[in-house]
């Protein structure tokens, strides 16, 4: 028994050397790529403030970029953050369809659409993150997409809180002007943050930040009222709703990661150290990922309990409304961000000639 228990030990210390080693393991089978550089070698528009290493050379074969998924660079973990978490909301929709056996009927295309706005915007996210580095115009293309993700989720997001998760006495006195505005929001978002893309140059000013901070915290603060309005009342009236708690971490969790979004921390003050781990943008990543998995549960849980409050504030016209919103708020912020990048490949042209 002692020799069983001694090579079961032998066993499991192999099997976690080969894990420890599998990320260098996966970069050694790959077709050999080029070496990460250094900021000094890349054009001004691809380097980060306080990054020094870790950037991806241009101009490289489009299948360099895709296999970089699997090599060591400084966009490595925004990459896999979103993309990990793209595939647990993928699972997890399917575990809870399957569960509750979801059908067609008009109760459900909320969630469908919240479902699908989450997907849309981790994967131009992580797809931004993975290949802007090709070229100045694939840089401005893939951030313009990633925009339009952003603008998809938040009204997705919108729609799942006016149905699901918000109470009658807010619902009652804010149905007018919600989905309305928050369309409006998730388009202005876009724009703001497509303008801020395509206007400011390195060294950004602080006015490309107020461009993207502003419309986009605007967004979040209509699209979460509902939730704010029903933890408070929880509060007051000292319910003992479940979804509640997942309500309260999305927040949370959004909050933390907008402060790393607005400030380049740690690397402000670690120049150079955390290149290719810890910077703040890869921070905003994990919190980001976290919200979108915690207001998941919320929703799912609301979505299970709440029947009635979609019932009482069904109508099939307008749900049908709202949700054909959400395909035209694509469009639009599609074509604002295709317009900025025809005058960006137009500026690009005349600085080649």
């Amino acid at each position: 028994m002692t020799t069983a228990i001694l090579e079961c030990i032998s066993t499991l210390s192999i099997s976690a050397q080969q894990i420890r080693h599998l990320p260098k393991l996966l970069e050694d089978g790959l077709p050999k790529m080029p070496s990460t550089v250094k900021d000094s070698d890349v054009p001004r528009l691809f380097r980060e403030p306080y990054i020094q290493t870790g950037y991806r050379p241009t101009d490289q074969d489009w299948r360099y970029y895709f296999l970089s998924l699997f090599q060591k660079h400084n966009e490595s973990i925004n990459v896999w953050t979103h993309l990990l978490v793209a595939l647990v909301v993928l699972l997890r929709f399917r575990s809870f369809a399957e569960a509750e056996s979801l059908s067609w009927e008009s109760i459900s295309w909320p969630l469908y659409i919240y479902v699908l706005a989450s997907i849309t915007y981790l994967t131009c996210s992580l797809l931004a993150h993975l290949l802007q580095s090709k070229s100045e115009l694939a840089h401005y293309t893939f951030y313009f997409m990633d925009y339009v993700g952003v603008s998809t989720y938040q009204y997705g997001s919108a729609l799942a809180h006016y149905y699901y998760s918000s109470n009658q006495a807010w619902h009652d006195k804010a149905w007018p002007f919600f989905l309305p505005g928050a369309a409006f929001l998730g388009w202005m978002s876009c724009v703001g943050c497509c303008y801020a893309k395509y206007r400011y140059q390195r060294p950004y000013p602080v006015m490309r930040k107020v461009c993207q901070v502003v419309p986009a915290g605007l967004a979040y603060m209509l699209d979460v009222s509902p939730i704010i309005h029903r933890i408070i009342t929880c509060h007051m009236e000292g319910c003992t709703d479940n979804a509640i708690w997942f309500h309260c971490l999305q927040i949370i969790f959004f909050v933390f990661g907008a402060y790393f979004f607005s400030c380049p921390v740690p690397e402000k003050y670690f120049p150079g150290a955390c290149d290719i781990i810890g910077h703040g943008h890869q921070i905003f990543h994990v919190f980001l990922g976290l919200c979108t998995l915690s207001q998941l549960e919320a929703v799912f849980l609301d979505y299970k309990t709440r029947h009635e409050h979609f019932t009482a504030r069904y109508s099939p016209a307008y749900t049908q409304l709202a949700c054909a919103s959400f395909f035209m708020l694509i469009l639009c912020s599609a074509v604002t961000a295709m317009y900025l990048r025809r005058r960006i490949k137009r500026q690009l042209t005349g600085k080649d000639l």
